[in-house]
């Protein structure tokens, strides 16, 4: 292949600009923001479910409370009625040792629920105070998430403006090169190698590697517009004019 050697040299900078490019992804996709932000988003499901365990928590207590109640409330009505009936006239003996048996009772049952109540209303008492801290470290999370998520934004927002700058510039270059030169530099590129990459001394600008002593006489005793490539890693090899 044969091509003007300043289209050769054209190579050099589209391998510039195609590097640039491979760099600002590899900065995208290594942003310290995108391990941040996965662990503020591990935090805030964390505190997400220890608010949901609390609020199960406190809503169980808060039943418990409420049937408690509606037993005290039970106990209180049938101590007032059997009060009633007992202080009542008409009421013989037997009947009275009843309703003073049944009284007796139910003040240890009311006695029991009470304690139960007060035992209850206490760990109510320390749950609502878990999930107050519960939902302020929620609370404290996300905002922690929001700001992550906002410098990582803000970092691809940049990565993004400056790759679309390199990706007009790469438009550029790529329509000064003739399409076969284009073609093979687009083939090697394809193959996940540096296409293309100046003659230094004796060294490949692509590769780095020293190249052989007979390879770089035949080639330098090529004619400038003589299309030649690394015997190593296969690049165009841009020699100087």
């Amino acid at each position: 292949m044969r091509a003007d050697p300043k289209a050769q040299a054209g190579t050099l900078e589209l391998a510039g600009i195609d590097a640039e490019i491979g760099r600002l992804n590899h900065q995208r996709r290594t942003l310290s923001e995108h391990a941040e932000l996965e662990s503020a988003e591990s935090a805030v499901q964390e505190a997400k479910d220890a608010v949901v365990r609390a609020e199960t928590r406190a809503g169980d207590l808060d039943r418990d409370i409420a049937r408690i109640e509606r037993d005290v409330e039970g106990v209180r009505a049938r101590t007032e009625k059997d009060k009633g009936l007992l202080a009542g006239s008409g009421v013989g003996a037997k009947q009275a040792t009843e309703l003073q048996h049944e009284l007796d009772t139910l003040a240890r049952r009311q006695g029991v629920l009470e304690d139960e109540q007060l035992e209850i209303m206490e760990e109510r008492e320390a749950v609502g105070g878990e999930l107050d801290h519960a939902r302020a470290t929620l609370s404290e999370a996300e905002k922690s998430l929001t700001a992550v998520t906002e410098r990582r934004d803000s970092a691809v927002a940049d990565l993004d403006a400056a790759q679309a700058g390199r990706d007009r510039d790469r438009t550029t270059a790529v329509g000064a090169l003739p399409d076969d030169l284009l073609a093979d530099y687009e083939r090697l590129r394809g193959k996940g190698r540096v296409a293309a990459g100046a003659l230094d001394g004796s060294r490949c600008g692509a590769c780095r590697l020293e190249l052989d002593r007979t390879f770089l006489s035949r080639i330098r005793g090529l004619d400038a517009e003589e299309v030649v490539h690394c015997e190593e890693c296969g690049a165009i090899l841009v020699r100087a004019r």
